[in-house]
């Protein structure tokens, strides 16, 4: 064959070939865009329905209330209209009653021996119903004939009154009612009206989901059906009630709240509706149901409460095959005319464009061998030329998917391994390299160490500075770390927090401690920080393999109790791991798991220090202290568990025995005396992370105990005020304000400035009693107690001395003009009956 008859073919091949893969890309991003707009849709949709469902909640709670008003007063109503006795009432009394009134039904119901049955009624299913199976309904009914007011948590109630929520009627499930009962006690009966079936549900027909779903279902081609899950039932094995010889299920407990479940493939949607719930994130599958391709998508809302449901939406996958088969058979009805231009050119000109050809040929060949990013320089203005230009446009089309396919991979291979704040390791490379060394070392006999380290009071810091310096200061420290590891043969990753993990290999103890020390000396020194001075100190934990473990995960936990043990030294140091460290956090433990025992045992005493007002030896009022004796553990110190309570969070439920013991008995003693007695709890600065919350307890606390707020005291200490400080400030001026005096317990121990002090919501100052027993008999060593004295009156504050323990002492603070003192030359913490002795000695 000739050139000039192969050249067309060969040129119109080449072409084909560009055309083809050209509609394959586009082809695939066509594919790609119309999935992408289907997910939005879905996503659009699902916003839609899901606020419709919650509309339909919101609606249904409220027309469910007005409901229950309207029964209640229906209720009124048939009192006046009923002999007080059920014996005098007929059935036909009540038909004619519930028609006047416009309500379905009138049930009366009596007390038997060991029931609460119906006895008359305008509906037959009713008269002789039982109900002491029925659960919090018996409940609410035994409440309403005692003339209690009703504390079960459904439905509405209201004085002498109680309405039940939405439910299938238990003696009828053909039906579904909402009920409302009434007992003030002028009857032998409650009184029940309800509303039945389309009285009760009309408000779905107003607040439902169903329109829009339907909306969608109708109008959005595509869109097949639409359905919300209760992932609780739907799959499960459907829960029946059985009450009144009916079986029933339950409104709540139906497997499917709304829409339609046509296109079913049960085991696999219950699957994933269970994952999309416990992982919140959407699910979603392609196959064929029913003879047809649909997607089916299950979206989970509201995951983080207590009745949480999925949206199932059903998409025909065949709109998005046709459309891109539309698509297809475009670009190939484009394609053909195209190529038959070209083959026609191509044989016209042949003889004048074989060079060119050949030129764009070679460089396509070039392309075809992953060449990219070559130019053709082709001027011409014809096909040649026009084919010139998109072989150009391919190459650099190719050259830069290429580049950003490299790029990408290269980020996510950092991201992968990488924190991307610190742009150090992280805990996934960390944990691949420890055991890879761990793996070395069995093999060649060295050492692998592990140095855990910690920044000391961190959140202080953040809560001080800010979360914006907080991660400037982590940034600085991993800094300040990478410039102290000199040697080659480590791995440092942050761990996460405030948090970084150090791998060593092949070193002696010596050495490791030696680097352990040169990191915690490095941070230690200052930081400069937007012009001011921040001094910081870690606590660092040590490791080794094989040595104290030969397993990689307890090798960590060694490193961090090491870690833990090394901040409860006072920090700013390092700790290599021992059996000591381990058997002090089993002692923790248990201390931890018998506190909890003895809380909810109600275990913990309650002592009482008195306050003595000096110059007249009275007494003014009492510290509530918390005591413990337990039976493995004994006596346990109060510095000891307190401490164990803050750091476990068992501190709220230990304040809250003391509160409620405290004012009890005090408001007990004030019964019986002239002068009543203040009474001091001690809070810790751990309760102030949610101040409102905690004036609110506060509140309700002294209303239980009908304690008076001008009677009660709270202590705190300075280092309250360093966490949250706004709002714990403005707690302290609500508690204020409704009568409570603020005091600041152990003054002169903490962080307080003169400046910042002016500010605070406080009565009375308590002086440490540190500086109280250092005071000599000579009154040497009382410069602090005279300086907090002058200070509390210059700012119009009460001051009281703790720690009285000589006569000298309370001498010295009299002649200064503090009368308010504790201390055991008074009386020690006692008990309750011991401080009823007191009382008597001194009032005598």
């Amino acid at each position: 064959m000739s050139i000039k008859k192969k050249l067309p073919l060969i040129f119109t091949s080449l072409v084909l070939c560009i055309l083809i893969a050209n509609s394959t890309l586009h082809y695939m991003r066509s594919k790609e865009k119309l999935i992408e707009f289907n997910e939005k849709e879905i996503e659009l949709i699902t916003q839609e329905v899901s606020y419709q469902v919650e509309n339909s909640k919101n609606g249904a709670l409220y027309v469910e209330d007005i409901i229950a008003r309207e029964l209640r007063t229906a209720s009124i109503a048939i009192q006046n209209a009923l002999p007080p006795k059920h014996e005098d009432v007929t059935n036909e009394q009540l038909s004619q009653l519930a028609d006047e009134l416009m309500i379905s039904h009138i049930t009366l119901l009596a007390e038997t021996e060991d029931d609460i049955i119906g006895v008359k009624s305008s509906d037959p299913h009713e008269i002789n119903m039982s109900t002491n199976e029925w659960l919090f309904w018996y409940d609410a009914f035994k409440q309403l004939f005692s003339l209690s007011p009703v504390t079960v948590k459904e439905g509405l109630a209201l004085p002498n009154y109680w309405a039940g929520p939405v439910e299938v009627a238990a003696s009828n499930p053909d039906h579904t009612d909402k009920w409302g009962y009434y007992y003030d006690g002028s009857t032998n009966y409650i009184i029940n009206p309800y509303f039945r079936d389309n009285q009760v549900l009309e408000y779905e027909k107003l607040f439902g989901p169903a329109n829009i779903m339907e909306r969608f279902t109708d109008k959005l081609e595509g869109v097949l059906e639409l359905t919300v899950f209760n992932p609780k039932s739907f799959g499960q094995e459907t829960e029946m009630m059985h009450q009144n010889g009916n079986s029933f299920i339950r409104i709540v407990d139906q497997p499917i709240w709304y829409g339609t479940y046509e296109y079913g493939n049960q085991p696999l949607d219950a699957q994933l509706v269970e994952t999309a719930v416990q992982t919140g994130e959407s699910q979603n599958y392609l196959e064929e149901i029913d003879g047809k391709m649909v997607t089916k998508t299950f979206v989970p809302i509201h995951t983080d409460t207590s009745d949480p449901y999925v949206i199932g939406v059903t998409y025909d996958y065949s709109l998005i095959q046709k459309e891109l088969e539309k698509e297809s058979w475009q670009h190939i009805m484009l394609s053909i005319p195209f190529i038959l231009i070209v083959l026609l050119t191509s044989f016209v000109f042949s003889s004048s464009i074989t060079r060119p050809i050949g030129y764009i040929v070679e460089k396509v060949n070039e392309i075809a061998q992953g060449n990219f990013g070559g130019k053709l320089d082709l001027r011409r203005k014809d096909e040649l030329g026009h084919l010139a230009q998109n072989v150009n446009a391919l190459s650099t089309s190719l050259q830069n998917y290429v580049t950003d396919l490299e790029q990408s991979q290269e980020v996510i291979q950092f991201q992968a391994n990488h924190d991307p704040l610190t742009e150090l390791f992280n805990r996934r490379y960390f944990q691949e390299q420890l055991h890879q060394r761990m793996d070395h070392a069995k093999t060649v006999g060295e050492t692998v160490s592990v140095l855990f380290i910690d920044i000391d009071r961190f959140k202080d810091i953040n809560d001080t500075l800010g979360h914006a310096k907080g991660d400037q200061i982590i940034q600085l420290t991993s800094e300040r770390i990478k410039s102290s590891l000199t040697m080659g043969n480590h791995v440092l990753a942050r761990q996460g927090g405030d948090e970084f993990v150090i791998l060593l290999s092949g070193l002696e103890v010596e050495e490791i401690k030696g680097i352990a020390r040169n990191i915690v000396t490095s941070i230690n020194q200052p930081y400069l920080l937007d012009g001011n001075e921040v001094v910081l100190s870690v606590s660092c934990g040590i490791s080794l393999y094989p040595d104290h473990t030969e397993n990689m995960d307890t090798l960590m936990i060694y490193a961090d109790g090491a870690m833990y043990a090394a901040k409860k030294q006072g920090g700013n140091q390092a700790i290599v791991y021992d059996e000591e460290i381990n058997k002090e956090k089993n002692k923790k433990l248990r201390m931890e798991a018998r506190l909890r025992k003895a809380i909810k045992n109600q275990e913990i005493e309650v002592f009482y220090q008195p306050k003595i007002d000096a110059r007249a030896d009275v007494i003014t009022g009492v510290e509530a202290l918390l005591r413990w004796t337990d039976e493995e553990l004994g006596f346990v110190s109060p510095e000891v568990f307190v401490s164990v309570a803050e750091e476990t969070g068992l501190i709220h439920p230990l304040w809250e025995i003391a509160m409620k013991k405290a004012c009890t008995q005090v408001n007990k003693w004030n019964e019986q005396r002239e002068e009543p007695l203040s009474l001091a709890v001690n809070f810790s600065a751990k309760q102030f992370h949610d101040p409102a919350s905690l004036v609110k307890q506060v509140k309700e606390i002294l209303a239980e105990c009908q304690f008076a707020p001008n009677h009660f005291e709270v202590e705190i200490t300075e280092s309250t005020l360093l966490f949250n400080s706004e709002e714990t400030i403005k707690a302290l001026k609500d508690l204020r304000e409704y009568g409570i005096s603020i005091s600041i317990d152990d003054f002169g121990t903490g962080y307080s400035s003169l400046s910042y002090l002016k500010t605070l919501p406080i009565d009375c100052l308590k002086i440490d009693k540190s500086f109280i027993q250092d005071i000599k008999e000579n009154y040497c060593n009382s410069e602090i107690p005279s300086a907090i004295i002058n200070l509390a009156r210059s700012l119009r504050l009460e001051v009281i001395a703790e720690g009285v323990e000589e006569e000298y002492q309370k001498e010295f603070l009299l002649k200064n003009n503090c009368y308010h003192m504790q201390g055991y030359l008074f009386s020690r913490p006692v008990r309750g009956e011991e401080l009823e002795d007191f009382l008597a000695r001194m009032d005598a």
